[in-house]
């Protein structure tokens, strides 16, 4: 039997598919569309599950939506009235699009499979969010927390797994979110809302957490972890365009403009920034006022998800929890809590996202309605579209770009490691592409962890972002307690790249390129038996270097999804200065790079 989940209309569309239980595909509608957090209906990722498990829509057994969209439509016409005449826009744009198509989503669904109307079942966002966790872990018994901006009207929910039966045991209403309270500081401080809430958690280790005073006067917050915001401070709830208000802005000063450079004393001024300014020290001091902001509400953050992690842990007795949900995203909170809330053992899906509620309502839709037992684990991130080899031949050869094939992984590896090892920057494109938002070494851009200008290397040939933003330490999992806290390096999270470990003092001199500001790395782990090829060259790596850590970020431009195809990875490939492309067996490399390495 085969269960198709689909999420879409809000963010990070996308579907999964499961055989029988178990899952054979999953992707998010921007590896394929190309727009970053793609919302529509994801077309294009269902076209891909079905091809990828051989079958017409038609075959489909069940079609499970990730929540129910009148109840979603109920509460954004609620809040309207409610809200009028403030809310007039939001009530105006949300008949336009919800009358247009959002509401329709069963009639979209039985026309675009052709499947009967019988077939097509709706779980609720939250409960998605849930399954996508605690069915997919490898717990038997787990509490569950789910945090997120909003569902249908939950924002939060906690409750626990046995078996296939899930209980939600508590909730937290909108307009009460600490996804949208977060949402709100990543506006302020210049970032895109359901994109750059990362950037605020990679400014913040570069400020002094000194307004935590002032965050704490938005949010009411209990022993247990509930909590209530002060909407004074807040517009995201009749407005669809502005997060915050006038009185926010009275509390923490002006906003800071998108297009400011952001940069302080502890960061330098890189390079690609052009010409350093006559004022830097001036920029500096303001950008460190917002650094301070950043620092704030992330310590705050952090310190509500402890109390609902304990709490939860109090009301159920539990030792392993499974999260979910755009928060869940926040491995340095991931961290706090596993070390600080009571719990043995954390589990998070690669795709904690709303992306993930497809997978969620899939796994629901098969164990929690139909009765089956579990036999899936989610033991890797590889469900994505795959080219073979063939089919990369010919593109290199129709757009006339050199190439060269190897004849086998030893020689692919050893080829690869000495480019690393010589200070070259590889894209690194293999197999299925990666379920969720990081790039787990199939969609990655790689380069030596021991030298600390890799930072400003990779960002000035690739990235052009920040300088705040970390890159993420690849690490041998068998080898990764000794560089990184053994305890956070063994959890099931890092093998997602959802935890952030402290890195060894001995240890971060040694990989200072993936050890940020705070001595702490995003560490994916990674084994044999869920990637032997990257596997292979991390150990590689380090018989030639002596660490058995890479340098991964993921293969993409600034403001692109990530490759999906060797067309788009050699796109990729051209416009940056990396030195050398890796699809599957096939070797590209820039001139100069060939030329430095005979």
């Amino acid at each position: 039997m085969y269960t198709l989940g689909v999420s879409c209309f809000f963010h990070d569309s996308a579907a999964a598919l499961l055989r029988d239980g178990e899952l054979i595909a999953a992707a998010e509608e921007e590896r394929f569309s190309r727009k970053k957090h793609d919302f529509e209906f994801p077309e294009r990722a269902i076209a891909f599950c079905l091809r990828q498990a051989g079958i017409t829509g038609k075959e489909i057994d069940h079609a499970i939506f990730f929540e129910k969209p009148f109840l979603k439509f109920e509460r954004i016409l609620t809040t309207s009235v409610a809200e009028f005449p403030a809310a007039r826009r939001v009530f105006r744009e949300a008949m336009l699009t919800w009358l247009k198509d959002k509401l329709w989503i069963k009639s979209l669904l039985i026309h675009h499979l052709g499947v009967s109307s019988d077939r097509v079942m709706f779980s609720e966002h939250h409960l998605s969010h849930a399954a996508s966790a605690f069915l997919a872990s490898p717990f038997e018994d787990a509490a569950i927390l789910t945090v997120d901006g909003v569902g249908e009207w939950a924002t939060a929910t906690f409750g626990e797994g046995h078996g296939t039966d899930i209980r939600i045991l508590g909730e937290i209403k909108f307009p009460h979110s600490l996804g949208l309270l977060y949402s709100a500081f990543t506006a302020f401080l210049g970032f895109e809302v359901n994109d750059g809430e990362y950037k605020v958690m990679g400014m913040a280790p570069f400020g002094t957490p000194r307004y935590t005073d002032k965050v704490r006067k938005l949010i009411c917050v209990g022993e247990d972890g509930s909590f209530r915001l002060d909407m004074s401070y807040f517009s995201f709830h009749h407005s669809s365009t502005d997060t915050y208000s006038q009185k926010f802005v009275e509390l923490f000063g002006a906003p800071r403009p998108p297009e400011m450079p952001f940069f302080t004393e502890t960061t330098g001024f890189p390079s690609y920034f052009g010409e350093r300014p006559a004022d830097f020290a001036k920029q500096a001091r303001r950008n460190q006022h917002y650094a301070d902001i950043a620092a704030s509400i992330q310590a705050v953050i952090e310190e509500v998800l402890v109390l609902m992690a304990r709490g939860v842990q109090r009301r159920t007795g539990l030792k392993n929890l499974c999260m979910a949900g755009g928060v869940a995203l926040n491995s340095v909170a991931n961290a706090k809590i596993l070390r600080q809330a009571g719990f043995d053992r954390l589990f998070i899906q690669p795709a904690a996202g709303d992306g993930g509620g497809a997978l969620g309502a899939a796994l629901w839709g098969w164990h929690s309605v139909l009765g089956n037992p579990r036999k899936f684990q989610m033991s890797h991130a590889y469900w994505g579209d795959e080219h073979s080899e063939a089919a990369t031949v010919d593109y290199l050869r129709s757009v006339g770009m050199p190439f060269r094939v190897v004849n086998s992984n030893d020689v692919l590896l050893d080829t690869t490691v000495d480019a690393l090892a010589h200070g070259a920057v590889v894209g690194w494109f293999q197999g299925r592409f990666e379920w969720g938002p990081r790039a787990l070494g199939n969609r990655s851009i790689l380069a030596d962890p021991r030298r600390a200008e890799m930072k400003e290397i990779v960002n000035t040939k690739i990235k052009f972002r920040e300088p705040f933003r970390p890159f993420a330490p690849s690490v041998l999992a068998e080898r990764a307690a000794e560089l990184f806290d053994d305890r956070v390096s063994a959890q099931e999270p890092t093998k997602f790249m959802l935890m952030v470990a402290e890195v060894k003092p001995a240890a971060a001199a040694r990989i200072p390129a993936v050890t940020h500001v705070d001595g702490t790395g995003r560490l994916q782990t990674v084994s044999e038996s869920s990637n032997a090829l990257y596997h292979g060259l991390i150990s590689r790596f380090e018989r030639a270097s002596g660490v058995p850590v890479v340098l991964n970020t993921s293969f993409n431009l600034r403001g692109e999804p990530i490759v999906n195809s060797p067309a788009e990875a050699l796109s990729t490939f051209v416009r940056s200065d990396m030195d050398m492309l890796v699809l599957g067996n096939v070797i590209v490399e820039k001139e100069r790079h060939r030329a430095c390495s005979r």
